[in-house]
């Protein structure tokens, strides 16, 4: 809840703020979403060398283990044709809350995406539901505010929307860690921290139009990485 309350707050004092920014600065703004975005990617790829998750591979496993998450993730959500619902459900919370912005959709999907990736929405609300904390969510909750501020001037009331897959993905974790204790061992942590990287750098070249990756179909990366570490620690 503190995450979706930050989430909102930022996305209106985005707006407020966003009314008296040009369309170069709301560009900019995007920019540098976009450039921070990549050094979080590398902040997250930088666990690809961790000592832990290196010497309990086989040579050269950890980058195969990313690889494999992503080719088998990337082909089941494309199956799933993920990014088109991402961009439907955009689509129908525009027209059910019309305001009139042509970036509406861009906004709820490149927030949402970018809100959800990364080991604080998981590892928070595992923690939140083990009753060890909520440190990591409140830190998350911080940067997602910083963060929607600067979404909501760029792109618009679409951001405050997702709110929603942020409550469903962090609850749904949260549900996970009450239920079952701690889930992931350490190196299936790096296994999805890394590919949470991976996912980052797409939708850092997305922001920088650079690049248009289709960030919604790797989604299942994220939960095949863990599995896929689990098995290669076997040879």
């Amino acid at each position: 809840m503190i995450n979706v309350i930050a989430i909102l707050i930022g996305t209106v004092t985005g707006k407020i703020a966003g009314k008296r920014f040009t369309e170069r600065t709301r560009n900019l703004l995007t920019d540098i979403l976009g450039i921070i975005t990549l050094i979080s990617a590398a902040s997250a790829l930088i666990s690809l060398w961790d000592s832990e998750f290196v010497s309990i591979l086989p040579t050269g496993g950890p980058i195969l283990v990313i690889l494999a998450a992503l080719i088998l993730g990337g082909l089941l959500g494309s199956f799933l044709n993920l990014e088109m619902r991402l961009e439907n459900l955009g689509s129908s919370l525009k027209r059910r809350f019309d305001t009139g912005e042509s970036s509406f959709v861009e906004g709820f999907v490149t927030a949402s995406l970018l809100f959800v990736i990364g080991p604080l929405a998981i590892l928070g609300s595992i923690s939140d539901g083990m009753s060890t904390g909520v440190e990591q969510l409140l830190l998350k909750s911080t940067l997602d505010f910083f963060a929607s501020i600067a979404f909501a001037a760029a792109l618009g009331w679409g951001v405050a929307f997702s709110a929603i897959p942020v409550a469903l993905y962090q609850g749904l974790w949260t549900l996970v860690g009450l239920a079952l204790g701690s889930v992931l061992l350490d190196y299936q942590v790096v296994a999805m921290t890394a590919t949470g990287g991976v996912l980052l750098i797409g939708i850092g070249l997305k922001l920088l139009r650079i690049k248009d990756i289709a960030i919604g179909n790797l989604l299942p990366a994220l939960a095949l990485a863990p599995i896929i570490a689990a098995v290669a620690v076997q040879f």
